[in-house]
């Protein structure tokens, strides 16, 4: 196999065509959103005003995510893949108190320490069961929104507890969630100040489940008859409808022109209902379109990873344009830092490389390994166009596509290639060799150590104590 490429060289924000000052940032995560699922993929639900932010940008067409929100968002913040530091398996659930380590230097921090006034609204999902893992203390000077992974779009509840905040403060108040968060970035934006550099991470909850949509957006897909995907289609264009109000605030303070938007989904659309979220899911037709791309939320495939993107700057972004080279989540902290004029030192050895020439100016991506996890149970390498999925439990599995010729793996051509297979194998070995242990599978471990302790289950014997999933043995 060929060694690992050098990162590229970080860009000097002098030399990006017509830069006078740092760039305000506005990053948008939409969860779960399904590849197909946007106008300019060929959906028939309503994006406008993404669809024109894509058109006028940069689309990202080998974007790629891990498979789940936690990991995601926590390779977003540090520019590492989640097998770094624990967080690879799964995502954090609502009753378990740990979150993304204090030790890793995160985005916020980086840009922050470059100038920035930073704020996240939405999503955080990176630990909320200690305040040591909560945004402010991460680096966000303004934090608004749910902490956990998923919540109802109308009451901001999860197993009826309130998950909505503001700096810290449980808030009780009436709206529909995506409103809500729309509201704030543009009262947000309204209030800050030009003169200083803005990052501003909107991560929208839509459309995750639970379905939901207020009766006025329904009513724009009286034509689709199955109620959950009339829900997700109207969820979308809710979330369509908000980021037109950013943009509009945006140049409302002439801060449009100097503003690089990027979007995108935290992993593919969901396909399998194991992976929907934590609510009840079983009289639930799931409405997720990854189109050409196989499977989707959870799994190594393509529809689980390749997700919508795409960059936006006037004038600094090429509009039309399309990108093929691959990237990964984890290469926006180092070409986001470089773009701000801040430093990498204070992080940890970076994944991610500067693809701000590949992203701009369509050069070809400095990336020819992309890991899209690695797992005690399972790992998905790709090096050039082959792409490498291994499930390890007996039975193993082993599948091999060529990705340039298969972009929908049908055809395993593993048993044509055993030593490529060997070689993407290597690969995985020699990172499973440095992952950190998962403290989800620790915790879930130490419970089920606790279990059998417990006394014999006779009938009428029934047992009197409660097990806490983050006890200690």
């Amino acid at each position: 196999m060929a060694p690992r490429p050098a990162p590229a060289q970080p860009t000097d924000p002098s030399t990006v065509p017509g830069a006078g000052k740092q760039p305000n940032i506005v990053y948008i995560v939409a969860d779960d959103l399904g590849w197909k699922d946007v106008g300019f993929h060929g959906s028939d639900i309503k994006t406008p005003n993404i669809d024109q932010l894509a058109g006028g940008g940069a689309r990202l067409e080998q974007f790629y995510a891990q498979p789940m929100c936690t990991p995601t968002r926590a390779a977003l913040m540090t520019g590492r893949y989640p097998l770094r530091y624990g967080l690879q398996t799964l995502v954090i659930p609502s009753g378990h108190t740990y979150g993304l380590p204090t030790d890793e230097w995160l985005l916020p921090q980086a840009l922050k320490d470059a100038g920035y006034q930073t704020a996240i609204i939405g999503k955080w999902h990176l630990g909320h069961g200690d305040r040591k893992y909560w945004p402010r203390q991460r680096g966000f000077d303004f934090q608004y929104g749910p902490l956990i992974g998923e919540i109802d779009y109308f009451t901001h509840e999860q197993h009826h507890v309130l998950d909505w905040y503001r700096n810290n403060q449980p808030v009780k108040e009436k709206g529909y969630s995506t409103t809500l968060l729309g509201n704030a970035a543009v009262k947000l934006i309204d209030e800050h100040d030009p003169a200083v550099p803005l990052f501003l991470y909107l991560a929208f909850n839509a459309p995750h489940t639970p379905y939901q949509a207020p009766q006025e957006v329904l009513d724009q897909y009286k034509n689709i008859t199955d109620p959950s995907r009339r829900a997700y289609a109207a969820s979308i264009t809710a979330m369509d409808d908000q980021i037109s109000r950013v943009v509009t605030a945006l140049e409302d303070r002439h801060m449009r022109d100097n503003t690089l938007i990027v979007f995108q989904s935290d992993n593919g659309g969901t396909r399998n209902a194991m992976f929907a979220g934590e609510g009840d899911m079983s009289k639930v037709k799931i409405p997720c379109d990854n189109g050409p791309y196989r499977d989707g939320k959870g799994s190594l495939y393509e529809g689980g990873t390749r997700v919508v993107a795409f960059v936006n700057w006037p004038g600094h972004i090429t509009a039309g344009s399309t990108v093929d080279g691959m990237l990964h989540v984890v290469d926006m902290y180092p070409t986001l830092v470089a773009l701000a004029g801040g430093s990498t030192t204070k992080s940890k050895p970076l994944d991610g490389m500067d693809v701000w020439p590949t992203m701009s100016q369509g050069q070809p991506s400095p990336r020819t390994e992309l890991v899209y996890n690695v797992e005690i149970f399972r790992a998905g390498i790709r090096e050039g166009d082959w792409k490498l999925i291994w499930r390890t439990p007996l039975p193993a599995v082993v599948e091999l596509y060529n990705l340039a010729q298969d972009p929908s793996e049908k055809n395993n051509l593993a048993a044509e290639n055993p030593e490529k297979v060997a070689a993407l194998q290597q690969r995985a070995n020699e990172l499973a060799a440095t992952m950190a242990k998962s403290p989800l599978l620790l915790t879930e471990f130490q419970a089920l150590r606790a279990r059998l302790a417990l006394p014999p289950a006779f009938p009428n014997e029934p047992l009197n104590r409660e097990l806490d999933f983050n006890q200690e043995p």
